[in-house]
């Protein structure tokens, strides 16, 4: 085993969550292809991970079980770390994109942090690691 390639992620609806990732996140779309089932294989990549094959599996939730996970995927914490090397900016960029922030920015030993959430209510760190 040599690394973590992919993480599911239920969403309600493929578009919306590609939208959401690529546009307000700036991830890429590394696949999108039709299943014979009717639903997708749908791969979006953080900006600083293309053709690593680190990405999220935007998977479109079948029935109401998985549906009632949507957005609380980790039981209400913190379940995607999303590292970046300019805090600020990447802050700033994100809030005038219209993502959700549930806290100001704070300085812990670990780095720079603030937790957002998706377009579904997944928690989310952005998180600029100490030096």
């Amino acid at each position: 085993m040599s690394r973590l390639a992919l993480v599911t992620l239920v969403v309600d609806d493929y578009d919306e969550a590609v939208r959401f990732y690529t546009e307000a996140l700036g991830f890429r779309l590394a696949e999108d292809a039709p299943r014979p089932d009717g639903s997708r294989w749908v791969v979006v990549e953080p900006p600083g991970a293309p053709g690593t094959g680190t990405g999220l599996l935007l998977a479109r939730a079948k029935d109401g079980e998985q549906r009632a996970r949507v957005g609380d995927q980790t039981g209400g914490r913190v379940g995607f770390f999303l590292h970046t090397d300019d805090f600020a900016g990447d802050h700033a960029r994100l809030t005038a994109a219209g993502v959700t922030f549930l806290e100001d920015p704070r300085h812990e030993p670990y780095g720079t942090v603030a937790v957002f959430q998706d377009l579904y209510g997944n928690r989310w760190d952005l998180l600029q690691p100490a030096r």
